[in-house]
């Protein structure tokens, strides 16, 4: 790393000729005229202006560059240094000082504007005056309008310009332009030329000798330092992601751009198509607006992770293979490294695997009855089943495979163990789950360590929680029946098109009439999911009286009604009494056994021990 002060000069020189470029992970951002014009007032008074900091090309870092906006480098002109810090100043300084078109800014509420920036040669070497007030913001036409549109400073011609005394900034590194201007400047009046020469030496000679301190770093830098510092420097606030800084590397692959008849791989097109086909069949994967970029449930740092889990695993693997009885073998790892060094020859050849694993998923999701994006309780556990899916291979698709899965991730909702740091389980996951299946290997830890104590029911209250959000999958899994629209059980088609939502049983109306404790109201055992028109039909009365409602509606005896609330592991009788005592006892006791059944160990019930119930 090397700390330089070139001239301003020769910078916005190397910036109009593509010396300097940015790499392309860089987002454009335009800085507002009020932060341009104390800009050019701080450059021109020498004062300090903030550290900038390029990366010298050539090296392991290597990205797609493009120009500054604004300029006009020649498509194929090859940078020398890629500016990581700065982007804003040099941009705003390129436009208002070396260009011959208005500068791209914003006003206030962030509309767009295109502006002049002049400089008043009074104000400029009056040393009392402040240098912010001589600097000057017109519009592109040069007309400054008064509230009524009729003009009140016209800038259009250089005699109306030397007649007002503002000198056009982005002249000043223009000798020949300065020049002819100046002689039109001091053909007003033999007094301009004291003005004149005062001004020359106080903004003209202080701009162009004018140093910007420069960090640059050697082409050496390794690609995560990059990253790294770019994040850290970065005044914008906008925190760089993996997936970015990905972009723009693999648009810069030398090799595929040779092998595709100079066409570079686009990262953002690939995922959009792959994100767009999975949301289109799998609606728990989110959505993806390709126009804005915009999408919710599964992201690109997902697809990343599950790609960096299958690369490095078969990377363990064939070193395991090669060196048997060795201990120090490349580590499983899905880290930000392991996605910073992932080659693009590596993407390309898991990708399509990866894509094809989550396809599986959505639908092995489905048969456990999660549809929605909304109801995914972990969205993170995708990322290891991803990978586990694309290394079982033909494995895969094993009764014995679905049934171990199954248990896997169950274990991991109920028992809740993907709400934290998650780097070391889905490492743990994959080399476990893999085994497990595979080679018959012993449980994950997954599922030794996952347990389900009866008081959790009782706290499940809101879809913050996974495991409340399993429950309300596991009921639709055991086949539960609408209480209004009683033909089948609740599919997917019915879910989203008739608003199921988890709804209380023994509505809070109840609760505050009979003057009940309503502490257990809002847990998950007092809920089971339900149509928005079995909610309106239930009002607040009480469960005895919206049943025979629903007995009515639907013209099913009372036996057979009770068989459709039975789906829902609710004791009917309990409910006819209107009991919640009884009903909240007997619910807990069948959710419990429903839990039990889906991580295939016993849960711990009150006044028991986790060791009684291993």
């Amino acid at each position: 790393m090397a700390l330089d002060g070139p001239s301003l000069g020769k910078m916005l020189d190397d910036v109009a000729a593509g010396r300097i470029q940015l790499p392309d992970f860089q987002r454009q951002w335009k800085w507002d005229d009020d932060r341009i014009r104390a800009l050019l007032a701080t450059v021109t008074l020498d004062y300090p202006l903030g550290v900038a900091m390029t990366l010298e090309t050539g090296g392991e870092a290597q990205f797609k560059a493009r120009p500054l906006h604004g300029t006009d480098v020649e498509q194929h002109a090859v940078p020398e240094q890629l500016l990581l810090d700065g982007q804003q100043r040099l941009t705003s300084l390129f436009q208002a000082l070396r260009s011959d078109r208005p500068v791209e800014t914003t006003g206030t509420r962030n509309k767009p504007l295109r502006r002049w920036y002049y400089i008043d040669i009074v104000k400029a070497v009056d040393e009392a005056a402040d240098r912010d007030e001589a600097i000057v913001s017109v519009p592109e036409d040069r007309v400054v309008r008064g509230a009524y549109g009729h003009a009140v400073q016209d800038l259009s011609t250089r005699e109306k310009e030397c007649a007002s005394g503002l000198f056009p900034l982005n002249l000043i590194f223009e000798p020949d332009l300065t020049g002819k201007w100046q002689r039109a400047y001091v053909s007003g009046g033999d007094d301009r030329w004291d003005l004149w020469s005062a001004f020359q030496a106080r903004v003209i000679d202080t701009v162009k000798g004018f140093k910007v301190p420069l960090i640059r770093l050697p082409k050496e830098t390794r690609k995560e330092a990059v990253c790294s510092v770019f994040e850290r420097v970065n005044t914008g606030g906008v925190v760089l992601n993996v997936f970015e800084l990905l972009t723009a590397t693999y648009a810069g692959d030398a090799q595929y751009s040779a092998d595709h008849g100079g066409q570079d791989f686009s990262l953002i097109k690939d995922w959009q198509d792959i994100k767009g086909k999975l949301c289109a069949d799998h609606p728990v994967f989110g959505t993806l607006d390709k126009e804005t970029g915009q999408e919710t449930g599964l992201t690109s740092l997902d697809f990343l992770q599950a790609i960096a889990l299958v690369r490095t695993y078969m990377r363990k693997q064939e070193f395991l293979a090669e060196h048997p009885g060795v201990a120090n073998a490349p580590a499983v790892s899905c880290k930000r490294r392991d996605l910073l060094h992932l080659p693009l020859a590596d993407y390309t050849r898991i990708a399509p695997k990866t894509a094809e694993a989550l396809s599986w998923v959505g639908r092995f999701l489905a048969t456990q009855h999660v549809f929605r994006e909304r109801d995914l309780p972990y969205g993170s556990q995708v990322v290891p089943l991803a990978a586990i899916a694309v290394l079982l291979g033909e494995a895969l698709h094993e009764p014995d495979a679905q049934e171990k899965l199954a248990r896997w991730y169950w274990c991991g909702v109920l028992g809740e163990l993907y709400g934290g740091v998650t780097d070391t389980r889905f490492v743990r996951d994959v080399e476990q789950v893999v085994g497990w299946i595979k080679d018959g290997g012993a449980q994950p830890d997954t599922v030794t360590e996952a347990t389900f104590q009866e008081q959790r029911l009782h706290r499940l209250a809101s879809r913050n929680s996974a495991a409340y959000k399993g429950i309300h999958a596991l009921l639709l899994k055991e086949g539960a029946i609408d209480w209004y629209f009683h033909g089948e059980p609740i599919n997917e088609q019915f879910l989203i098109g008739q608003y199921v939502d988890i709804r209380q049983v023994f509505p809070k109306a109840w609760f505050e009439q009979n003057g009940v404790d309503g502490t257990r109201m809002s847990s998950i055992v007092n809920k089971t999911p339900l149509s928005y028109r079995a909610m309106q039909a239930m009002g607040a009365g009480a469960p005895s009286a919206y049943l025979t409602a629903f007995e009515r509606h639907t013209g099913s005896p009372g036996d057979w009604f009770d068989d459709i609330v039975g789906t829902h592991l609710i004791d009917a009788k309990a409910l006819r009494a209107d009991d919640f005592d009884a009903f909240y006892r007997d619910r807990t006791a069948r959710l419990l056994e429903l839990v039990e059944r889906e991580m295939g160990k016993t849960a711990v019930r009150e006044g028991t021990s986790d060791a009684d119930a291993a």
